[in-house]
């Protein structure tokens, strides 16, 4: 049947602007991203921060690395539009998966966080890198069961927030949850990074994942931002890291347009 409009599109029709996707790392939830988030709409991006299976306030079960990959590939398809895929930390490892499953992804931003190529297991990068000694090591603690991990509160800010205001800090360890085991030992199927636009957000003062581990997985992305941050620049750097994102997502109207 022929559209109304003839041959031109229809002024009802929507167009399908480019959606952010705010990936969470691990023990986090999507309520790390809401000072980021308050600041992308200021600009007028689109973004959203779900949080993965079991985290924040979803009321699902823990999953595990295929788990949250597939929840994001999922949110991705629902969308149906352009999607630049905004992994911290941990949450390189689910926006690099869901990335294998999804068309139509047209940027990856991994901020502080892990690229790994085809077969590697988060685990398995941390194994590959010299030995270096962060904060995190000494806070990560077992969780209520043997397949969890869980934060210590004693040591969550020097770990993640040891930059951030004393209150927001606070916080933040206040909403700390437990992490899947076996989400840190699956390997990813895939490397989408070696064929799509990729930025890495280097965080000079990390004490999660050292800066010498950081320059090895930025060298696989075509660009590196880096920044004087902590683990978290979503509290720290909110502006600086807003510039990097809101360019991703202009780079994907052009692509779109």
């Amino acid at each position: 049947m022929p559209s109304p409009c003839g041959t031109m599109p229809c002024m009802t029709e929507p167009l399908r602007e480019p959606m952010v996707i705010l990936v969470h790392g691990a023990w986090h939830g999507g309520w790390c991203w809401s000072a980021l988030q308050t600041e992308l709409d200021r600009r007028g991006v689109p973004s959203l921060a779900p949080d993965l299976p079991g985290h924040g306030a979803s009321p699902e079960p823990l999953g595990d690395l295929y788990g949250d990959a597939d929840a994001i590939a999922e949110l991705a398809k629902r969308l149906d539009r352009p999607v630049v895929l905004v992994g911290h930390s941990y949450g390189g490892m689910v926006i690099t998966q869901a990335a294998t499953q999804v068309g139509h992804v047209t940027e990856l931003v991994f901020v502080t966080a892990f690229v790994p190529d085809e077969g590697d297991s988060l685990m398995d990068l941390l194994g590959g890198f010299e030995q270096r000694h962060v904060a995190l090591g000494l806070a990560t603690r077992p969780g209520s069961s043997d397949a969890t991990s869980s934060i210590d509160p004693a040591g969550a800010t020097a770990a993640f927030y040891h930059l951030a205001p004393p209150p927001v800090a606070a916080a933040a360890v206040a909403r700390l949850g437990e992490q899947p085991v076996a989400s840190f030992v699956q390997p990813v199927t895939d490397a989408p990074w070696h064929t799509l636009p990729s930025t890495y957000v280097w965080c000079r003062h990390d004490e999660a994942i050292h800066p010498d581990h950081q320059a090895i997985m930025a060298a696989r992305c075509a660009a590196t931002v880096r920044l004087d941050a902590d683990h978290s620049p979503f509290l720290t750097h909110v502006h600086q890291l807003a510039d990097l994102i809101e360019a991703a997502y202009q780079r994907a109207q052009v692509v779109t347009s």
